[in-house]
């Protein structure tokens, strides 16, 4: 019902920023060698110790990005209420041609327009058919849009979980040298799963921070489209409330 962009143009773009970021971040972090010839060890090579655990984090915040990226467009308040058709049906409520009023509502898809297309059919009927009817079309396109945003909730929560399995992983690999080292391993040694297990679970919380606050705003900003547009298609159809359609 809302305005349809090309969701493979907007998962590239999302994998486009996450890997620029990337980018921009492993330099920062890189120093040179010591004098004593030892080197720090860049975030690039911290993610590919991570291991494919890490890997399916990334992709997990490339998906989040995407869908950002798109609710962004798509909850924006001009395509869920666009101001030039709640004006042109207005001003054909005044003229009182409801018939074409109902045509701007059908070709202008939207969550408003879809609200108010439900009703208008109705108006020759009892007024509180014409609010069931409302209710209905505004519940389900609210259900379509918490159904979207819940997405981003989902990855909030996968992702520390993903987190976590790669922690275990990592301290697994780790144990497992020291149980099968004929001598003591050195911290060489085990450094690999600890880095596998503190990378992992640091990516992790890295994509669940950004993706709740995320979540809290599409959330709030879809309730708060829901509250407007039941304000103003009631103050539309009142009209209709007479003593006669009761």
């Amino acid at each position: 019902m809302f305005v349809r962009g090309s969701t493979l143009n907007l998962v590239m773009i999302g994998i486009f920023a996450v890997f620029v970021v990337l980018a921009m971040v492993d330099p920062v972090f890189a120093q040179e060698e010591a004098a004593d010839g030892a080197s720090e060890v860049t975030v690039m090579q911290n993610l590919k110790n991570a291991g494919y655990v890490g890997f399916l984090i990334i992709l997990l915040s490339m998906a989040g990005v995407a869908l950002i990226i798109t609710f962004a467009m798509q909850f924006r308040r001009d395509n869920l209420v666009p101001q030039d058709l709640l004006a042109h049906v207005e001003q054909l409520f005044e003229e009182e041609d409801y018939d074409a009023a109902l045509e701007v509502c059908e070709s202008n898809p939207s969550y408003l327009s879809s609200v108010l297309a439900a009703g208008l059919p109705k108006i020759d009927r009892p007024y509180h058919e014409i609010e069931v009817a409302m209710e209905d079309s505004g519940d389900q396109e609210a259900a379509r849009m918490h159904q979207k945003v819940g997405y981003l909730s989902l990855i909030a929560s996968v992702a520390p979980m993903m987190g976590l399995l790669g922690t275990v992983l990592g301290m697994v690999k780790s144990f497992n040298i020291i149980a099968t080292s004929q001598t003591s391993p050195k911290p060489k040694d085990l450094a690999k799963g600890i880095s596998e297990a503190l990378m992992t679970t640091m990516m992790g919380l890295c994509v669940a921070i950004p993706m709740s606050v995320a979540y809290f705003i599409f959330k709030n900003k879809v309730n708060n489209s829901i509250i407007e547009v039941s304000n103003l298609a009631t103050e539309l159809m009142e009209r209709f409330d007479t003593p006669e359609a009761r």
